[in-house]
């Protein structure tokens, strides 16, 4: 499935881009970081590599996870989410 750029706001270049830097920040392995998102480790992997893109569903749970983190009271965790957030989606709220 092509990925347009409009999809969610999130341009594929960066797709793999975000999905790194956010395990980054949490410290989490492809592994863990698919088990949160209830994902097996290859599909966080092609993420990873930028050759598949996430779903709706799944960005809107990326999303809805940056958002949880952007609420913690660890002030560094809270401002990177809050940056991962604002460069990879420029729309506020994600509909259902």
């Amino acid at each position: 499935m092509p990925f347009h750029q409009d999809y969610l706001g999130v341009e594929q270049p960066t797709v793999g881009q975000l999905i790194r830097e956010l395990r980054q920040t949490l410290k989490l392995t492809q592994e863990k970081f698919a088990t949160q998102l209830g994902v097996t480790f290859p599909t966080i992997a092609r993420w990873d590599n930028g050759h598949t893109a996430p779903s709706y569903l799944a960005l809107k749970q990326i999303h809805t996870l940056l958002n949880q983190l952007s609420e913690l009271p660890d002030a560094a965790l809270r401002k990177c989410s809050q940056t991962i957030r604002e460069k990879n989606f420029p729309i506020k709220d994600l509909q259902a």
